[in-house]
């Protein structure tokens, strides 16, 4: 559509800086009988044609605009990946009262892409990050290939998750007390390389 748009407006623009003297001699050559346009006419024609060329281009680039905020370019995909694993490297965060590692992948996935997609900034695509997990991920180390729509570039973010007893969280009970439940923590050591894991 942007090439179109282009296309259109050069074509525009070429009929506009036809003479007047040659469109004259076209159109009595298709119809002898026609009468003669005057030349205010031909002034009229050439400020629309040129009117309608420069919305043409204007089109085209608010197109390129459009699919520039809807698609990843490489240099977008790395810079938010940097930044990212740079953000994420010793984050810590609590895990489940029962010690239910179940779901971590997931987990994983969704912190990494929502932090890529929030470093990325105003200008790129605020979706289209995909975090795909490895097949040998366990709990306290996983792998993961990250893409982006329209990026050619990949990468592989590594997460190494350890327990942080000190930063556990002990609600207190019922009563005020103690309670009787803690609250794990964990710390993360996040690290990024090119390429697929």
């Amino acid at each position: 559509m942007v090439v179109f748009s282009f296309v259109l407006a050069a074509a525009l623009a070429a009929m506009a800086s036809l003479r007047a003297d040659r469109v004259r001699g076209w159109r009595r050559s298709l119809n002898p009988s026609a009468s003669e346009l005057p030349d205010a006419a031909f002034a009229v024609g050439r400020v629309v044609l040129f009117g309608m060329a420069g919305v043409s281009v204007f089109m085209a680039f608010q197109l390129m605009a459009a699919s520039d905020d809807v698609e990843w370019s490489d240099d977008e995909l790395t810079s938010a990946v940097g930044q990212a694993t740079t953000a994420l490297d010793g984050a810590s965060r609590f895990g489940g009262i029962y010690g239910d590692d179940s779901g971590f992948d997931d987990e994983y996935a969704r912190m990494i892409e929502d932090e890529v997609v929030e470093q990325g900034g105003g200008d790129s695509p605020q979706s289209g990050v995909d975090a795909v997990p490895a097949d040998a991920n366990t709990a306290s180390g996983a792998a993961y290939t990250v893409t982006g729509s329209g990026a050619g570039t990949s990468f592989c973010v590594r997460v190494e998750r350890t327990r942080s007893k000190g930063d556990d969280y002990e609600p207190p009970g019922v009563a005020g007390g103690a309670g009787t439940v803690t609250v794990p923590s964990y710390k993360f050591a996040v690290t990024s390389v090119d390429g697929d894991c």
